[in-house]
């Protein structure tokens, strides 16, 4: 029981420290979308994403400017309250609402080689670039 006990409060420990690195991180960074899954990144536009204080983020979806909240829970990084400027570019629509869907779709990241995956459990959904 004894054992149990002290296991358990290093396991708190540590998935603490690991959000408090994930969070240090990722605040007051920003990023360029380098790929979309499923799609081919438009050329004539970007989309960014930036986190801010308090993991706040914002950044462009090739057309449109977004906003949001980043959480940090139980080793997961999920996006919620995602909203975003509603201007109509057809040229980008398809890419636009692929990567604000994956945006809210994301529920861990990593970070290997300097990129930013983000992902839908198992499966990579969007990976960005370090901008500096």
């Amino acid at each position: 029981m004894r054992n149990s006990i002290i296991l358990g409060l290093i396991i708190c420990f540590f998935s603490s420290c690991l959000e408090k690195i994930i969070s240090a991180s990722l605040t007051n960074t920003k990023w360029e979308l380098s790929e979309l899954t499923g799609k081919k990144l438009p050329e004539s536009s970007k989309a960014t994403l930036n986190f801010g204080d308090s993991l706040k983020i914002s950044g462009k979806s090739f057309c449109n400017s977004y906003g949001g909240q980043a959480e940090i829970a139980n080793e997961k990084v999920t996006v919620k309250n995602v909203f975003s400027t509603k201007m109509m570019c057809q040229e980008t629509d398809s890419e636009e609402r692929a990567f604000l869907a994956a945006l809210s779709e994301t529920d861990h990241v990593k970070m290997i080689d300097g990129k930013l995956q983000l992902l839908k459990g198992e499966q990579t959904v969007l990976v960005f670039t370090k901008m500096n």
